[in-house]
């Protein structure tokens, strides 16, 4: 309680503070579990291309204006009145737009408070930090009350309906517009390019982009009343997002950097780049992190099920243990290998995420997929105690393929 009540404190003397910024510019929170960054990075994207000022926080990055650099708080949703100033020198800047994703656990933190939101878009929701919520129905009602907060916000001139942009193909759908209902609400659906005639043809769309985030990316900026020939062209340039489906090398062979880091994440990911594979009998050789120390152990087991379901050869290794024995998660993850109805060809274990990326490279031949997963592009290992070690997954997969190629 008095933990609940320390966040809310912050969060309001916060926006005192800076003068309740949010009341002059326009405020979208992105929720749910995955494709949060993904989504943000497309609309900002698009909102540019548009002639947009913007400003956004994400897990990956912090960005107002012209000026961006990476997110190296840790947090989501930083506290101690991170977001106010954010949106205080968004403002400052001529901003027009402010971008944020906003967490479950910032949230239980208080931290969407005293925030003017526009609107709030739901991307989906699937199992995620369900022992530090006590359950899956303790963290949807989280990613719920922020719904419910936009709804009773107080309307504006400008903005005269609260916006609620929700994913009608998600099974929680339903919990979510019945929250957004309202007199002084509006709700937009939206589907993927697949289902949806409105939008442009799946084959427009980069393959490394998931067709639910460039839906609602589009819903939000068509309701902006951004041109669809500006929307076709700024996807077409979208360069993608670090460590989201990150093409490092495409030939000889693949390798792919993804942040999957919860069971439905990961089969989705290998289900993308299976078809993908060129030769006949091509691997999907995996390095496949140890789900992370201090939460979600649940999950470990199933990932590493969901791997063996998918993967050639897999190369279990090292995450984030933080003050977990990394190798009790490591076996945790192997169980659900062993225990899968299915035969991989090769299983190695190594602790030095490092040396398992190399031994993944060396493994591959012309044609083969290597997916690391678990990582993408955050800038820490995190071990006991509170350490932590610089890291930059992509930097090191490019520094291995050309010692690899200088050697062949």
């Amino acid at each position: 309680m008095f933990l609940s009540f320390y966040h809310f404190i912050w969060s309001f003397f916060g926006a005192l503070f800076f003068g309740f910024p949010s009341k002059r510019i326009f405020v979208l929170g992105v929720t749910g579990t995955k494709g949060k960054s993904t989504v943000l990075e497309l609309i900002n994207a698009i909102l540019e291309a548009a002639g947009k000022k913007t400003a956004l926080l994400s897990s990956i990055r912090i960005k107002i204006g012209e000026q961006s650099q990476k997110n190296y708080s840790g947090n989501t949703m930083p506290g101690r009145a991170f977001i106010q100033r954010f949106l205080r020198q968004a403002v400052k800047s001529g901003c027009e737009y402010a971008l944020i994703e906003a967490t479950s656990q910032g949230i239980l933190q208080h931290r969407h408070r005293f925030i003017k939101w526009d609107a709030a878009l739901f991307t989906n929701l699937a199992p995620e930090h369900i022992e530090a919520h006590g359950g899956f129905e303790n963290y949807r009602k989280a990613k719920l009350s922020f719904f419910k907060y936009v709804k009773k916000l107080k309307i504006s001139k400008q903005n005269p309906k609260k916006l609620f942009i929700i994913n009608k193909n998600d099974a929680n759908a339903d919990y979510f517009i019945k929250t957004s209902e309202g007199e002084n609400s509006r709700i937009i659906l939206y589907s993927s390019p697949k289902t949806d005639e409105s939008l442009a043809e799946k084959n427009h769309f980069s393959p490394f982009l998931f067709e639910e985030n460039i839906a609602a990316a589009v819903s939000f900026c068509k309701t902006m009343g951004v041109d669809n020939e500006i929307i076709k062209k700024a996807i077409d340039n979208f360069p993608g997002v670090p460590g989201r489906m990150e093409l490092v090398q495409k030939e000889p062979f693949a390798v792919i950097i993804d942040y999957a880091h919860t069971p439905d994440s990961l089969e989705k990911i290998y289900q993308a780049i299976k078809p993908q594979t060129p030769n006949p009998k091509p691997n999907l050789i995996c390095v496949l992190g140890s789900a992370g120390g201090g939460r979600d152990k649940w999950k470990r087991p199933k990932m590493g099920e969901i791997a063996a379901k998918y993967c050639d050869e897999i190369i279990l290794t090292n995450e984030d243990p933080y003050d977990e024995n990394p190798n009790q998660i490591l076996s945790e993850v192997k169980s659900g290998i062993q225990h899968s109805a299915f035969r991989i060809q090769n299983l190695y274990e190594m602790f030095d995420r490092k040396e398992a990326i190399k031994k993944a490279v060396s493994l591959a031949k012309n044609g083969d997929t290597v997916i690391i997963t678990g990582k993408g592009c955050e800038p820490w290992l995190h071990l006991e105690k509170g350490k932590k070690i610089p890291w930059d997954e992509r930097k090191i997969v490019e520094e291995i393929l050309r010692k690899t190629q200088s050697w062949a």
